[in-house]
């Protein structure tokens, strides 16, 4: 922190504080305040602002390198803001060192101690913390319990499975009660399907016990499965946070719509406004129409955007009175198992996509022609953020 920002916590002694910390008091049970990050000349945070309530599953979902990681360090301790504040329970956390923050961690590699138990390796926080032998072995039997991992109290690493490994991490984080959990990619290195599932009991842990939790992740499902509100990041910057299903139908800009699910997004001039708003789509013939309130942009330029669900494909030309149309041939089909993925290009070049079911798929051969049809309401026209 800057000199100027220790001076400004060390006014905050007067009933006239700073309005980041009062903020903090009611904002929930971490907040982030401004964060900046830079190392050197590269901002890797820049003005992180960010509430999470006490018991509530928020996930930092973004690219490598979009600063998730970063900001979670931060909170951790584990990395020093280079501006800004960080509240836990409404107290500065900023400079305090990672032990006084009573913050529980689980990292994708899980570090669990190979020449200790599964009992032991559990302990070993209460262990740092002094905790007395018998108060320890209680809140140790306890979370063996939680995690279902008493049968295997007293195996080693090497004798569990990735998934028991998992939630030894998992059981070693809860076992002195933090305050908040963080886990940056802690499903990474398991296989699809144990990683399905553990997602599932994962969830099912964290409202048991009712853990503030914010999680790292560069995979959508996972965010998207475990998440109260999912916050997208890119190049550094927070660009949208809200729950999954409002993410999901109302991204705010283009980076969002295409990293967070499939889209379709296209370059589009907003050509007219008022009930609707009326764009020229790269790509497209003729003007498409937008509800104006899913009109996003605040430029001219920007990006049209549908979801491929929301396109109704069929032979006969629909009525342009009540939805947008556009004529397309088939380009390639992609198989999905219960879908196929149906790739079409308009005469004018612009490449779009749909959903159908398998059992459809003799109907979409190449070079066939069809007409896509979706109503205003389904369609969006976005801030364009590369």
């Amino acid at each position: 922190m800057t000199e100027q920002g220790r001076a400004g916590r060390g006014a905050q002694m007067t009933d006239e504080r700073p309005a980041g910390e009062r903020r903090a008091e009611t904002a929930g049970q971490v907040v982030f305040d401004g964060v900046h990050k830079w190392y050197g000349d590269a901002p890797a945070v820049h003005d992180f602002d960010l509430a999470i309530g006490k018991g509530e599953f928020v996930t930092l979902l973004g690219p490598s390198g979009s600063g998730k990681t970063t900001s979670l360090r931060i909170l951790a301790g584990l990395e020093s803001a280079t501006a800004g504040e960080v509240y836990l329970a409404g107290r500065a956390v900023t400079d305090e060192v990672p032990e006084k923050r009573n913050i529980g961690l689980v990292f994708q590699n899980y570090a669990l101690f190979p020449h200790m138990t599964v009992a032991q390796n559990i302990a070993f926080p209460l262990r740092m913390r002094r905790m007395k032998k018998a108060e320890a072995q209680s809140h140790v039997d306890r979370v063996l319990t939680m995690t279902q991992l008493t049968p295997f109290r007293d195996r080693y690493p090497r004798q569990l499975s990735g998934g028991q490994q998992q939630r030894v991490a998992l059981a070693r984080a809860f076992v002195f009660d933090p305050s908040v959990l963080l886990m940056d990619e802690p499903l990474g290195a398991l296989d699809r399907n144990l990683r399905d599932h553990m997602r599932l009991e994962l969830k099912s842990l964290q409202r048991r016990i009712g853990a503030t939790v914010l999680y790292v992740t560069h995979d959508q499902d996972e965010a998207l499965a475990l998440s109260d509100r999912i916050g997208v990041m890119h190049q550094g910057v927070l660009q949208q946070t809200a729950p999954p299903d409002e993410l999901y139908e109302k991204p705010v800009n283009s980076f969002v719509a295409r990293f967070l699910g499939q889209s379709i997004c296209l370059p589009a001039t907003r050509v007219e406004q008022g009930a609707h708003t009326v764009v020229e789509v790269e790509g497209i013939a003729g003007r498409i129409l937008v509800d104006a309130e899913n009109d996003c942009s605040a430029e001219t330029g920007g990006e049209f955007m549908i979801r491929p669900e929301r396109i109704r494909i069929g032979t006969d030309r629909p009525d342009t009175a009540e939805r947008n149309a556009v004529a397309c041939t088939v380009a390639a089909q992609v198989y999905l198992g219960p879908q196929i993925e149906v790739h079409l290009r308009t005469e004018q070049g612009a490449e779009m996509q749909v959903i159908v079911p398998s059992a459809a798929k003799a109907d979409y051969t190449t070079g066939s022609a069809h007409w896509l049809s979706w109503t205003a309401r389904d369609c969006r026209f976005l801030a364009r953020v590369n």
